[in-house]
C-alpha cells in the first residue's frame, strides 16, 4: 500500500467512525411527565404501563413531580416538565391539569381525576376534546345524590349535613352545587363549610358543625385536605360526627364511609391514553372516559365508636368492610 492509498483509507475510516457510532446509538426513550399532589398511586400507574408493554428504565422514562399538598406548586412543576421536553404530561387532578394547560399547548396532556373537564375549560366536550388534553374524568351522573342516599341510610334520622370543601381547588364548587340540588329529595338541609387552609379545619368542626346541629358531614377532597385527612378524621371522632369521604383512598384515616370511582382503576387506565399518543394518536381524537367502577367502603370500627349500627342491607352492598 503506497502513502496516498494509506492516507485515503485512514481518512475514510475516520469519517466513517462517527457515522457508525451514530448508527449504533440507542434510540431516545419516550419520556412521560407525571404531575401528582402526593405519592400514592405509583403502583397502579406502573401496572398500567406494563399492561401496554412499557417498563420504566427499559423502554420508557417517567419523570414524577409531586406538589406535596401545595396546589400552588403545580405551575412551577408543569413548566419544569415542559423544559424537559417530555412526550406526554399526565396530570392527576384539577390544579395539575390547569397548570399543564397553561404551560403548554403542544405537548399532549392526559388528565386522570378531573371533576368537570368541560366546565373547567380543559376540553370542548367529552366526545371531542379538540385540544391537546384528553384522559379520564371522575365526573359521573347522580354521584352526589348517591352519596347522600348512602349517608342517609347509614344515619337514618339525619336531617342536616355539612359539606367540607376547599374552594381554592378548581371544580369543587360544582360538586357542592350538585350535592345541594340532591339534598331536598332526601329531606336534608345542607351547610357549606369552606376550608381554605389547615388552620380552618378545627374551626369548621368545633364552631360551625357543633353549633349548627349537623348530624353528619361529607368531605370533598383537595390536595390540601387530603394531606390533613387524619386531622379531619380525628376531629370527627372527637365531635362524634360521622364523616363520609368521596374516595376509598381516604379511608385509611378512619372515616365512616366512602363512595366514589376507583382511583386505582383510573390510574391503571391512564396508560392507555399514553400508549395511544406515543403511537401517533392526537388527544383531540381520543374521547374522555368517565368512571366505570365505583367502590363503597364502610368502616365498622368507626361506626361502633360513634354508636351507629350500619344496616345489614348496606353492609351487603359494600365492596369492603373495615372491622
Amino acid at each position: 500500500m503506497n502513502r496516498r492509498t494509506f492516507l485515503g483509507t485512514l481518512a475514510g475510516g475516520l469519517l466513517a467512525a462517527p457515522l457508525a457510532a451514530q448508527a449504533q446509538r440507542p434510540p431516545t426513550l419516550p419520556r412521560i411527565g407525571v404531575l401528582e399532589g402526593s405519592p400514592g398511586q405509583d403502583q397502579a400507574f406502573h401496572d398500567g404501563l406494563r399492561q401496554f408493554g412499557y417498563v420504566e428504565g427499559k423502554n420508557i422514562v417517567v419523570e414524577r413531580r409531586w406538589a406535596y399538598a401545595r396546589a400552588d406548586r403545580f405551575p412551577e412543576l408543569a413548566a419544569e416538565l415542559v423544559r424537559l421536553k417530555v412526550d406526554v404530561i399526565v396530570a392527576t387532578n384539577n390544579p395539575a391539569a390547569a397548570a399543564a394547560q397553561k404551560a403548554t399547548k403542544t405537548i399532549p396532556v392526559v388528565m386522570v381525576l378531573v371533576t368537570d373537564p368541560v366546565g373547567l375549560g380543559f376540553v370542548a366536550s367529552l366526545a371531542r376534546p379538540t385540544g391537546n388534553i384528553t384522559g379520564l374524568t371522575i365526573q359521573a351522573p347522580e354521584l352526589a345524590g348517591k352519596r347522600l342516599d348512602l349517608l342517609k341510610e347509614a344515619v337514618p334520622h339525619l336531617t342536616q349535613v355539612a359539606v367540607l370543601w376547599d374552594p381554592v381547588e378548581p371544580g369543587r364548587q360544582d360538586l357542592v352545587k350538585e350535592t345541594e340540588a340532591a339534598a331536598p329529595r332526601l329531606g336534608l338541609r345542607l351547610q357549606r363549610l369552606e376550608v381554605r387552609s389547615p388552620s380552618a379545619i378545627s374551626s369548621a368542626f368545633f364552631t360551625a358543625m357543633t353549633r349548627a346541629g349537623v348530624g353528619a358531614a361529607l368531605v370533598y377532597g383537595s390536595s390540601m385536605l387530603y394531606a390533613h385527612r387524619a386531622t379531619i378524621a380525628e376531629l370527627a371522632a372527637r365531635s362524634r360526627l360521622p364523616v363520609m369521604c368521596s374516595t376509598s383512598e381516604w379511608m385509611d384515616a378512619g372515616f365512616i364511609m366512602s363512595y366514589g370511582p376507583s382511583l386505582t382503576d383510573m390510574y391503571r387506565r391512564a396508560p392507555y391514553f399514553v400508549d395511544r399518543i406515543l403511537k401517533g394518536a392526537k388527544p383531540a381524537d381520543l374521547p374522555v372516559e368517565q368512571p366505570t367502577k365505583f367502590e363503597l367502603v364502610i368502616n365498622l370500627r368507626t361506626a361502633k365508636a360513634l354508636g351507629l349500627t350500619i344496616p345489614p342491607s348496606l353492609l351487603q352492598r359494600a365492596d369492603q368492610v373495615i372491622e
